[in-house]
């Protein structure tokens, strides 16, 4: 479980997190929504340990994750972030086996363990056949689910996804998708996931958490969350329900 209490962040005068009070339930996927810069990635970056929030705390199954080692929080939360970053020329294979490190001890060699579960998130991912790869042989969608792969295979009770299918074909969002669903289910993983796509989100997520000018505009199942009313505040659009699929126009 994620709890937050009074979070706030600014950026010098602009307050994107204003006193935000909640929790996460362990085991749930949730759709993390709202207009730009209102503050979604601010509010995975606090969870993450990324962002030492100015006021508040943010906590993992009741402990601050500021007091948490560096290898203990990688071994509860993993991040995507929204534009993959690789410093070095390291191969999509060798990337993906980063993803162990936070369970192997100084100085420690990988196991045949670890070859195995990177090889099972590569295919989970559909990127077992980019594991010779290095970045600049791999067009972004391609390096977003290596990065994908690299999370899951951190094990993590929390998935934290900020934009994950933004630079994916329609084929492989539904296919990643349908993966971050299966592993919500079966592991009973945890995940955030901010995404921009009303109808994605219906589908494919339980619960709903609306942000609105750096407040929570709404928290609860995801059905009862994306009304013609809260989406027009949000996001400044119309919006109709025809034959179970949000249909959007200008406000």
């Amino acid at each position: 479980m994620i709890t937050l209490h009074n979070l706030s962040y600014a950026f010098g005068k602009r307050v994107v997190l204003d006193g935000i009070d909640t929790r996460f339930e362990a085991g749930s996927f949730y759709a993390v929504m709202g207009a730009n810069g209102c503050g979604k990635t601010t509010l995975l970056r606090c969870v993450a340990g990324l962002l030492t929030p100015q006021k508040g705390e943010v906590l993992i199954e009741g402990r601050r994750v500021t007091d948490l080692p560096a290898r203990e929080m990688a071994q509860r939360v993993a991040f995507v972030r929204q534009h993959p970053q690789t410093d070095f020329e390291f191969s999509a294979f060798e990337t993906v086996l980063m993803g162990r490190n936070p369970y192997q001890r100084h100085l420690q060699n990988e196991s045949e363990k670890d070859w195995q579960i990177v090889e099972e998130c590569m295919k989970q991912t559909n990127t077992w056949h980019l594991r010779f790869a290095k970045p600049h042989e791999m067009s972004g969608g391609e390096l977003q689910r290596v990065m994908l792969a690299r999370a899951l295979a951190q094990q993590t009770p929390i998935l934290l996804l900020d934009e994950p299918i933004s630079n994916l074909d329609i084929a492989h969002q539904f296919e990643i998708l349908e993966l971050l669903r299966t592993i919500n289910r079966e592991q009973q993983k945890t995940i955030l996931l901010v995404v921009h796509d009303l109808n994605i989100a219906l589908l494919y997520c339980r619960e709903l958490f609306l942000l609105h000018q750096g407040h929570i505009h709404y928290h609860g199942p995801i059905a009862q969350g994306l009304t013609t009313e809260n989406i027009k505040t949000v996001f400044g659009v119309q919006a109709e329900m025809v034959q179970g699929t949000l249909r959007l126009t200008p406000a």
